[in-house]
């Protein structure tokens, strides 16, 4: 599982702890203190972006029967105001970083003909917003590695699943996010984003627990009736339901 150090992996990997399962959490900078310890666990450093890194931790982690790939950032901006530099680093972590993963673990299950790939990317992958548009863009490109890599690991008996998470005010990721915000401040669009922030803040508004995307996770790895998409959350949820 990848991104462990808070969030929806610290949570999925929790979640998989709590039903004996082994599970190799990894992170940037390894960090055992925020998981209950457990016989069943082993924390890795990774950094998705590191083709180096990659390598030596697959071959750390040894077989593997479940690959979760959670790892990912976002930053509110709007799309004439984004460096370049901050959408390739987008596309670095959330697209070519889970890309990268996967191709590397592909090998062991393609051989065993067996084995779970489950990519967590977002709700807003269904739904048209303003001021995520490099972000949005990212999950999307997973989405459709995901689905089309389906259809070809089909034969070897490997299943691949999507988890869609809506909004999760009590995770970090909007911490993490500001540092790759710009042009929030500029003339031309505040109205635009007092707008989005607003909506963004409204209390009432349905959100997403990191246990909503846990639980998905967990149906995507045991159950192969689960569907190829599963949305996390009541948000997410009912934007799923205004798809159909």
């Amino acid at each position: 599982m990848t991104g462990c150090s808070s969030g929806f992996g610290l949570e999925i990997a929790r979640y998989f702890l709590a039903r004996d399962w082994h599970v190799i959490a990894t992170m940037r900078v390894p960090r055992a203190d925020v998981l209950p310890p457990a016989d069943g666990l082993r924390v890795l450093a990774l950094d998705i972006t590191d083709p180096d890194s990659i390598r030596a931790t697959v071959e750390a982690a040894g077989p593997i029967d479940v690959l979760v790939n959670n790892a990912g950032f976002g930053a509110a901006s709007p799309a004439e105001l984004t460096p370049i530099a901050t959408v390739r680093e987008i596309f670095e972590t959330n697209a070519f970083g889970t890309i990268a993963l996967t191709q590397a673990v592909l090998p062991q299950f393609r051989q065993r003909r067996a084995g779970v790939i489950v990519n967590v990317t977002s709700s807003v992958t269904l739904k048209a917003l303003p001021l995520i548009a490099a972000y949005r863009a990212s999950k999307a490109a997973v989405n459709a590695f995901t689905e089309s890599m389906a259809m070809e690991l089909e034969q070897f008996g490997v299943r691949v699943r999507l988890v869609l998470p809506g909004r999760a005010p009590d995770t970090r990721f909007g911490d993490n996010a500001r540092a790759h915000m710009h042009g929030l401040d500029h003339e031309a669009y505040a109205d635009l984003v007092k707008d989005v922030f607003a909506r963004m803040l409204d209390a009432s508004a349905p959100t997403t627990r990191a246990q909503d995307v846990a639980e998905a996770v967990w149906r995507a790895a045991t159950d192969p009736s689960a569907p190829m998409r599963l949305p996390a959350g009541a948000d997410a949820e009912a934007w799923a339901a205004e798809t159909h």
